[in-house]
């Protein structure tokens, strides 16, 4: 694992939320795997199987898309297989998330995402010296 693979991963999870705040539904389905099973649960709701009910409930979702920030990410890569997880700003209260990808065709594709509640925030790194 480089720190460019983990860069090009949060790239991918970065355009996941713009496509998300934007409402953009051919973002949104352009982030995705092709040809492969997917996965969602979106909070307070059952899981969400296949590539037809996935892009229904997100046609729903991005309808009316919530003023949504990815904070905090955090990546990782083992082989083909990405994880970020992530904390989703909505308004004042705060999500965590799990968006899981794989390599297809040299670029990184979501096949699960996953949010629910959190008592948690993003830890302040203002002064770390450091990215936020």
């Amino acid at each position: 694992m480089t720190d460019a693979d983990i860069e090009t991963l949060l790239f991918a999870n970065e355009a996941f939320y713009v496509a998300f705040a934007a409402g953009d539904m051919a973002a949104m389905r352009g982030v995705w795997v092709e040809g492969a099973p997917i996965t969602c649960a979106h909070p307070g709701a059952p899981p969400l199987f296949g590539v037809d009910s996935v892009m229904e409930s997100w046609r729903s979702v991005l309808s009316q898309p919530p003023p949504i920030a990815c904070e905090g990410a955090v990546g990782s890569v083992v082989g083909g297989a990405g994880t970020v997880l992530c904390y989703e700003r909505i308004g004042g209260r705060y999500l965590f998330a799990t968006n899981l990808f794989r390599l297809q065709t040299g670029r990184w594709r979501m096949f699960h995402h996953h949010a629910g509640p959190t008592s948690g925030k993003p830890e302040d790194r203002s002064d770390a010296g450091g990215p936020i």
